[in-house]
Formats: C-alpha cells, sequence, structure tokens
C-alpha cells in the first residue's frame, strides 16, 4: 500500500496538522470531506461555532428518538418497527420476553442484531449460542433462528438489505487490531442444542421482499447433527474491541469501523483514553456529512459530545449539513476536565439517504436541532 507525496493548498490563518494546535483566533475547525472519511478533505477555521445557529426549518434538520417510549415487544421479530430504512438497509428495535413458538428466516439479507439488554439462548442452524447485553450477532442471509430469553432481550436490528456483512480492511495496523477475527464465536452443537430438536410442529417465517411466508413442518427444523465450512453465524461482545486511540491526533469515526456492508458502515464507539497532548482536538470535530447519513444508537455510559442524551436514545444526522459536539462538550474538551471516554454506542453510516419511519416520528424529541445552540 502506497500513496504519492501531496502538498495540500493553504489559504490564510489554518493549521499545520489537523486537528491539532488550532490557532486560538480560529478554535472552530470543521472538515468537509468526500466519502465519509476517506476521501479528499478540506479544513476550514471558523471565528464562531460552525453549528450556532438560530432556528431550523425543513425536513434536512438534526433529530432525536428516544426509543425508550416505544412499543416494541412484538410476538415476531419481523413485526418490530422499522425505524429507518432505505434500499439497502432496515433499522428496528425489538423486545423478545418469552421463548420464541416459530422459527424467524429473513430471505432479503443478512442479518446484525446488537443486544442492548438482556441474556438467553441462541439457536439457529449452525446451533446454539450464549447472549447477552453488548453482544454482536451477524447472521448469514437465510438463517433460520429463534431465542430462549432467560430475561427480556432487547436488541437492535440492522438488516444488510441483498448484502452480506463483511469485516473492514485494516490496513496498515494489521488484521489483529480493534478485534482479533479469532475473538469471533460460533454457535455449537451442544447438548442443549440437541435436546431441543423434537418432532412436535414448528412454523418457519420467512420474510422475502418484505412479505411473511409460513412453512410448516411436523418436527424441529433444527435438526442438524454436525456442519463444517467457513460460512456461519457470529458473536462478538462490545467488550471484546480494543479501539484505536492516539495521544496526540483525535481518529475519525472510521477509524472504530466494525462491520461493513456495500453501501453502509457499522462503527462502535467504547471506552477509550482522551487525547492527552495539549494542543490536539479532544472532542469530535466539527464535520460535514457529505455523502452519508449517520444514525448512531446509544447503548450506555456517559455520551461526552451529546447533552441529553441517555440509553436507548437515538440520533440521526441526514447528510448535508454540519454537525458536531455539543457547546457544553466542546467546553469540557477546551479544558481537558475528562481523562476517558466511557460511553458505548452503534453507529450506521449509509451511503444512501435513510427514510424515517411512522414509529420513529412517535417518539422523536424534537427541540434536538436546538441543542447546539449557544446558552
Amino acid at each position: 500500500m502506497r500513496k504519492w507525496i501531496s502538498f495540500p493548498h493553504k489559504e490564510g490563518l489554518v493549521s499545520r496538522q489537523a486537528h491539532a494546535d488550532l490557532p486560538s483566533e480560529a478554535i472552530y475547525e470543521r472538515e468537509a470531506g468526500r466519502s465519509g472519511f476517506f476521501g479528499p478533505t478540506a479544513h476550514f477555521h471558523h471565528k464562531r461555532p460552525p453549528t450556532d445557529w438560530d432556528s431550523w426549518e425543513g425536513p434536512l434538520r438534526p433529530r432525536a428518538f428516544d426509543l425508550n417510549r416505544l412499543n416494541i415487544e412484538t410476538k415476531s421479530p419481523f413485526d418490530a418497527p422499522v425505524l429507518l430504512h432505505n434500499t439497502h438497509c432496515q433499522y428496528r428495535y425489538w423486545r423478545c420476553t418469552q421463548k420464541m413458538d416459530t422459527l424467524a428466516r429473513n430471505a432479503d439479507g443478512d442479518d446484525l442484531f446488537f443486544i442492548h439488554e438482556g441474556e438467553g439462548d441462541f439457536f439457529c442452524d449452525y446451533g446454539r449460542l450464549t447472549v447477552r447485553e453488548g453482544d454482536y450477532i451477524v447472521l448469514p442471509r437465510s438463517t433460520m433462528w429463534r431465542l430462549e430469553p432467560k430475561s427480556p432481550i432487547t436488541m437492535l436490528m440492522i438488516e444488510a438489505t441483498n448484502d452480506s456483512y463483511q469485516l473492514p480492511e485494516k490496513g496498515l495496523v494489521g488484521p489483529q487490531a480493534i478485534f482479533d477475527p479469532a475473538m469471533l464465536d460460533v454457535p455449537r452443537i451442544d447438548d442443549a442444542f440437541l435436546a431441543q430438536q423434537d418432532d412436535t410442529q414448528w412454523v418457519v417465517e420467512i420474510k422475502r421482499r418484505n412479505a411473511i411466508s409460513r412453512v410448516t413442518y411436523p418436527y424441529s427444523p433444527l435438526d442438524a447433527l454436525g456442519w463444517h465450512g467457513d460460512l456461519s453465524v457470529v458473536r462478538i461482545n462490545w467488550r471484546d474491541i480494543r479501539p484505536l486511540a492516539s495521544h496526540r491526533y483525535h481518529l475519525p469515526p472510521s477509524a472504530h469501523s466494525t462491520f461493513v456492508a456495500s453501501r453502509f458502515v457499522v462503527c462502535t464507539f467504547v471506552p477509550r483514553p482522551i487525547e492527552s497532548d495539549p494542543g490536539a482536538l479532544k472532542v469530535p470535530f466539527y464535520h460535514n456529512n457529505d455523502d452519508f447519513d449517520e444514525v448512531i444508537f446509544y447503548h450506555q455510559g456517559n455520551f461526552f459530545s451529546r447533552d441529553n442524551i441517555g440509553p436507548a436514545m437515538v440520533t440521526f444526522h441526514p447528510s448535508g449539513f454540519t454537525h458536531g459536539p455539543h457547546p457544553k462538550a466542546f467546553a469540557a474538551g477546551l479544558e481537558y476536565t475528562r481523562k476517558e471516554t466511557d460511553e458505548v454506542a452503534v453507529m450506521l453510516d449509509t451511503r444512501d439517504a435513510l427514510e424515517v419511519g411512522p414509529a420513529a416520528c412517535q417518539v422523536e424529541t424534537i427541540e434536538y436541532a436546538d441543542s447546539w445552540k449557544m446558552k
């Protein structure tokens, strides 16, 4: 991997290094970039915060949704409300409180589950997995599965429509960075899996093109006695993620990529040291999300760049405007009042515009766009 040396143009009052040693007269740095954080960039230095607006009108406004207020307890995962969606992605939130008496099978694409609350047994074609709060579960397309909760399970569900999940290219830091693929767990054909194989009637619900078909078997079709290959359900917990960090430079969100599909990326923010170099920016930099819609699900902790955001809330920043830390967070970063983060959050960045579903509109925090105003 090589890259030609380039000499970016400089104009006016600037810092020599992006996100560090900002000029005292223009400490509000804004990044404009293409292809998320992977393409060419320009860094502007402003006299005032580029988010210090007076008001917002129109559909592009930043939005927040409190999923705690949402009725998500349904018998089937396919009845869970679609909060956000586009041609390549569906974003749902679901609560399972009791043993599933039908099997689910998504023929529309791979699924990614993030367990926000609860624990239990996850049975699928490949065997059994124990699952708990903080687990990611990746399901290949058309995998049959069901849950037996030990305590009610609440989970985020992200469908890669007509697509698959893969791991990000880790480049210079090597394939073991962030998490070693050896940390990925797969289901086991164990005694508990074999014990659930019975001759009672089972129904499989299959979702294809968002329509549900039901197939009835006179036995449990989760009756595999073994399997081999390199395709499987996999699980990893956020606690197994070792984030990239730099004490002298604030890394962009793309450095925290966990899973990638063709038209979107899923990143995980986990606790890490805050930059300690006196000149380094210590909060997320103001930036234009000019090519991607950005969605963040807040799992737990103190969300250091946001005010009045708690667990099970979602923020949605459509492509096309500048955003960044709230005023209190920016001021705290300048004072270096915190030495480490303790937040856990799941970010979805989509290359294609997302539509907001009716269920999300019912639990929207309307005043969220005003939270950037200087007090």
